[in-house]
């Protein structure tokens, strides 16, 4: 199925980051195209991107995962500029026929992003 995936994990804390939203937008030199926003579901995975295959063409893209909200909804004491706070994630699409998997780890002092295998 083609289209991208998003998977998000605390690990810190063992459990999936539900509730931290992310951002997907389609970028086309300057201007930037917001193709989805929407929290991560109780599953781990930003399920409103299933809906939005084929938004998906070839070209440039970037996540962004809003990481020093999530923790200040969960009542986490951070510094006032905190580490993390917006965590922007580029990445590119060659092929549209392909799914895109992404999944991200997260704590509030670091964070990894890679294309997996969906």
């Amino acid at each position: 199925m083609p289209g991208i995936s998003i998977h998000v994990v605390d690990v810190a804390r063992g459990v999936v980051a539900r509730g931290l939203v992310v951002r997907v937008d389609r970028l086309d030199g300057e201007r930037r195209t917001t193709i989805a926003q929407a929290p991560v579901g109780d599953g781990g995975s930003v399920e409103e991107l299933a809906l939005l295959a084929d938004q998906f063409s070839a070209g440039l893209y970037e996540a962004t995962f809003f990481v020093g909200d999530y923790h200040r909804q969960r009542g986490e004491a951070l510094a006032p500029i905190p580490f993390l706070d917006i965590v922007p994630y580029r990445f590119g699409i060659a092929d549209a026929r392909q799914h895109y998997h992404l999944p991200f780890k997260l704590t509030a002092w670091g964070f990894s992003c890679f294309r997996g295998g969906a």
